[in-house]
Order: structure tokens, then C-alpha cells, then sequence
């Protein structure tokens, strides 16, 4: 089929930024529209220069609501996109908190640099505002799981569970014309036995051209149950010396899992009883939004057999106010605060840092990915120095990293996956990896049989 042409615009060689153009049935698709992560000017750079014209674009599949998958949406509509976003019914009412969050964020940072003269020419501007964020959910289209939709009159696509964050999904696409062609888009893969949320439900059958992500391709990671113990013999541990455990995290599905987690720590006796402080609005309203969508839950969970009210319990407080987050830095005692964002990049974590990260006592935890040139990578490989808000500090806090409570499935999840498709699989382009790691997920597609097997660099086109 001459007429299907795919255009790899992020998440190609490295792990933020997915985008992919997908030409196909006379029309021009985009799966996912993210924000690159990581070196603030390389990244602004590349977040600002839209690669393609968004007023030609037809629309937009979205896999899930994390930022470097949905986060250059509002960016399109700046510049003209209007055109419909088929998300699952969570994605759509997690992106209403999360975009809008993440116009503040960037305003905010924005004014901050501003004001102490760091700004630094157009790499320090906002991408967008709250209205082009907000403009966003007038276009999202809700589709269930398992919904065949029809997006072209040979076009159509289905959402299956990809079982990594609320809402999340792998896209399964059907051209009929000349013959049929299926592509299959993994989304982000969860992995099996996470709490809240259901395992992945991979699509099953013969697929022409796989795009699949590539995060861990070249490790494993330790069970969740595993994680959990760890946690509780840290929380212990710091808190015996009067510490504090800063977490940066995801504000939606780490945030969320962390709870769930502390919850049932504390309920089991495991856990001194230390306040935990969700300083997050973004957190916060996502809670709120996990809360919405309890048909998505994996009931099968220990702590749901116990309550419904899994997201509160007497330790933790949801802080949403500048000045109560301002306070936790004056506060005395042990005490576990979680903020954004998850790679110690912008939000209210960095003031925490910056209040924190120079005490011995205190610890910085670490429980999903750190890309390539964040802080968050930066501290995790042990800097004795870091830049916060321009100024450098000392590390003197401990450092640990808890694997296990990953949303993204492993190499050994990742090739279990493969195999559930039950193939045969023609082509796949490995996507949203460093280079190591989308090695390694190339290698294990070729073992389950996959015969053509591209890792293709940003702005690769190929026609299928």
C-alpha cells in the first residue's frame, strides 16, 4: 500500500516528545503530540518548532495524558489545529487538569526567570497559555475501550487497556482499502500486578507495521511487591533519623500508586505514623479525576477488598495552596512529601530540593524515569552539586531509587507483550527509548520473530 506513510516527530531515539504522522485514506493523523523533556534549551527549542503544519492535520489519536504524549496539544491549537482528539473518557478528564497545569507551570517559570534576570531569549517563554490548554477539551472526543471509530471512510481505529496510567491505551488501526493494512501503536506499556489500574491488554492477531516504546527494553525491574517493602524499610529508616523523603512524581498514576501503596504500609502496621503531604494541585485534582473513574479499577487489588476510600486515610494531606507548601519547608520532623514533576524538571518539587537536598538527614526517592539531562537524572547518578532555579547546591541528602513502582513495563513485560500479540508481525519501528534501550527492544522483537525492525531517527519518514 503506497499510500500509508509514517513520520516519526518524537519519541524517536530518545524517550520524550512522542508524536508520529501517520498519512493514510487521504488523510493525515498524528499519534500522541508531546513535550520533548530535558535540557531547557534543547528541548524548548524543539517543543516550539513544529515540525508540520497543525492546520493540515486531521486529527489527533492520543494514547494516554502524561505530558510528553499530550503535552503539544495545546501548542497545535495555538497555531491553528481544530480539528477532533479520540482519547479514552479518563485521558479526556485527566487532560482537563493536566494541560491547563502544565500553561501555568511554564507561565509561572517564565515570570519566575524574569524577575531574577535568568531569562534567556525565547527558550525562557511560555509555549502556550491557559486558553490554548483549555481550547483543547472542546476537541477531545471520548471513546471507550473496545469502540470501533471510524476516522476516514477506510480508516478506523479501536482502544485497547495498555494498563500504565488511568485511561491509558494501546491504538489499534484498520485501513480497508487495496488489500487492508494494520498498524498497531503500543502507546505506553504498564506492567502486570500494578496497583489501581488493570494488566495491559495487548491487541491480538496478525499486524503489518507494530510501533511500540522502548523505556526498559534493555532492564528489568523488581516486583511491586518487592517495591513496596523497600518503601516501608525507607520510610523507617529516615524516619528513625528525623528525615524527610522527598518523591518526585508523576502527579498522575506514581502520585496515585504512592498513595495507594502508604496506604496500605500504614494500615499493616509496616509504617511509623508521619504525615505525607501530596504538594501537587495538579495531583490533587488528578486524584480527584481517579476517583471519577472507578470502572477502570482493578478490583482484584488487596486495598480495594478493605475500602473504596483508597486515595484517603488519616496520614496524608493533599496540599494545594502556595502558602501551605511553603510552610512544609519550615516543617520540623520526619515527614514523606510527594511533587511534581516526576524528573525534578519544573513545579513544586525544586523548591523542595532546593529547601532539602542539603541535609543528610533528608533522602530524595526516586520511582520512574529520569530522562536524559534532568535534575531528576542528575541527582539520581549521585551529583555532589546541582543547579536549582540557576543557583548551584550542595547534595548532601541521600539518594535511593525504587524500580518497582515503574508504570512502564520492563524487558521481560515488554517481550511478554510481543508474544501476546500472537503475530505474525511484519514490520515494527521501535520508538520512546535511548538509544541503549531501543537497542535491546529491537533485539527482542527480531527473537519473538519480527523479521524488519527499524529504530528510526527524528523526522524519518517511511512509507509502508
Amino acid at each position: 500500500m503506497s499510500g500509508i506513510r509514517l513520520t516519526f516527530w518524537g519519541a524517536a531515539g530518545e524517550v520524550t516528545g512522542s508524536m508520529h504522522l501517520l498519512e493514510a485514506a487521504g488523510a493525515r493523523f498524528l499519534l500522541d503530540a508531546g513535550l520533548f523533556q530535558g535540557r531547557r534549551v534543547e528541548a524548548a527549542r524543539k517543543n516550539a518548532e513544529l515540525p508540520l503544519d497543525p492546520r493540515r492535520i486531521d486529527g489527533v489519536v492520543l494514547s494516554h495524558a502524561h505530558i510528553d504524549h499530550a503535552g503539544r496539544l495545546p501548542l497545535l491549537v495555538r497555531h491553528g489545529f481544530h480539528g477532533p482528539i479520540y482519547a479514552t473518557p479518563a485521558t479526556r478528564d485527566l487532560t482537563a487538569v493536566m494541560l491547563p497545569d502544565a500553561a501555568h507551570i511554564q507561565v509561572k517559570d517564565a515570570e519566575f526567570l524574569t524577575r531574577h534576570g535568568r531569562a534567556k531569549g525565547p527558550e525562557s517563554e511560555p509555549l502556550y497559555n491557559l486558553a490554548d490548554a483549555i481550547a483543547v477539551q472542546d476537541l477531545i472526543v471520548g471513546v471507550p475501550y473496545k469502540r470501533i471509530t471510524h476516522l476516514r471512510k477506510h480508516l478506523a481505529f479501536e482502544f485497547t487497556d495498555a494498563g500504565h496510567i488511568l485511561g491509558s491505551a494501546s491504538v489499534d488501526l484498520r485501513l480497508t482499502e487495496d488489500g487492508g493494512h494494520r498498524i498497531v501503536f503500543s502507546g505506553d506499556i504498564g506492567r502486570s500486578g500494578l496497583p489501581i489500574i488493570r494488566d495491559p491488554d495487548p491487541p491480538v492477531g496478525p499486524i503489518d507495521t507494530l510501533i511500540i516504546e522502548s523505556t526498559y527494553g534493555n532492564r528489568d525491574h523488581e516486583s511491586t511487591d518487592q517495591a513496596e517493602q523497600r518503601f516501608g524499610e525507607i520510610i523507617k529508616r529516615v524516619a528513625a533519623r528525623g528525615g524527610k523523603i522527598l518523591i518526585p512524581s508523576f502527579a498522575v498514576g506514581r502520585t496515585q500508586e504512592l498513595v495507594y501503596s502508604l496506604h496500605h504500609l500504614a494500615r499493616t502496621g509496616v509504617i511509623p505514623d508521619i504525615p505525607v503531604f501530596v504538594d501537587s494541585p495538579l495531583a490533587v485534582d488528578a486524584t480527584t479525576v481517579f476517583r471519577m473513574h472507578p470502572e477502570v479499577f482493578d478490583r482484584r487489588e488487596r486495598l480495594f477488598e478493605r475500602t473504596d476510600q483508597v486515595f484517603d486515610f488519616s496520614m496524608v494531606k493533599y496540599v494545594r495552596s502556595v502558602d501551605e507548601s511553603k510552610r512544609l519547608n519550615t516543617l520540623t520532623g520526619p515527614a514523606i512529601i510527594i511533587a511534581a514533576s516526576g524528573m525534578a524538571e519544573s513545579g513544586r518539587i525544586l523548591h523542595h530540593l532546593a529547601n532539602h537536598v542539603s541535609n543528610p538527614r533528608n533522602l530524595v526517592l526516586f520511582v520512574g524515569f529520569q530522562g536524559e539531562h534532568t535534575l531528576g537524572r542528575r541527582i539520581q547518578e549521585g551529583a555532589e552539586e546541582v543547579r536549582i532555579f540557576g543557583e548551584m547546591v550542595p547534595r548532601r541528602a541521600e539518594v535511593e531509587t525504587i524500580g518497582g513502582y515503574s508504570a512502564h513495563a520492563d524487558r521481560t513485560e515488554l517481550r511478554a507483550w510481543v508474544k501476546a500479540l500472537g503475530g505474525p508481525v511484519r514490520r515494527a519501528f521501535v520508538v520512546h527509548g535511548e538509544p541503549d534501550a531501543a537497542t535491546a527492544m529491537a533485539g527482542i522483537l527480531r527473537e519473538c520473530g519480527v523479521a524488519e525492525v527499524t529504530v528510526p531517527r527524528l523526522g524519518e519518514s517511511f512509507t509502508l
